[in-house]
């Protein structure tokens, strides 16, 4: 984990916007646009998968996206949120594997280290409405 306390704000400031503008090129290259190519640039030595649907690697998560965009090439993740503290960024997406499905409301966590991605944890699911009040998951 990078020390933080020797940094100075605005360093620790463009470290944390660094840290973003790395994971949303990354859900851009390797989800929308299945450029896997460009997006194993974002990966560091080592990257530790805790999804259970997808193996540990920059190649367990390639063979993942290939595989899902065999059987949704329409597979979009859409933004909503992006905050990052720290070595963290959290993410809250809203995934549709079809253009007229509901889709999933995710929250991906991904840990960086020296900028790179070296850790990912994610939260799903399915999109639902409510009988107690009007707010939207995503």
């Amino acid at each position: 984990m990078t020390d933080q306390g020797n940094r100075t704000p605005l360093d620790a400031a463009s470290a944390l916007a660094r840290n973003k503008a790395t994971v949303l090129a990354f859900i851009e290259e390797a989800v929308n646009q299945g450029d896997l190519d460009a997006a194993r640039m974002h990966f560091g030595d080592t990257y530790t998968q805790h999804s259970p649907h997808i193996r540990d690697g920059a190649e367990g998560f390639r063979r993942y996206v290939e595989q899902l965009r065999r059987d949704f090439p329409h597979v979009r993740g859409e933004v909503k949120r992006i905050v990052a503290e720290g070595d963290y960024v959290f993410v809250h997406l809203h995934a549709k594997r079809e253009p007229n499905e509901t889709g999933l409301a995710i929250v991906d966590i991904f840990r960086l280290e020296d900028g790179k991605l070296a850790e990912h944890w994610e939260v799903r699911q399915p999109i639902a409405t409510s009988e107690l009040h009007g707010n939207s998951m995503i």
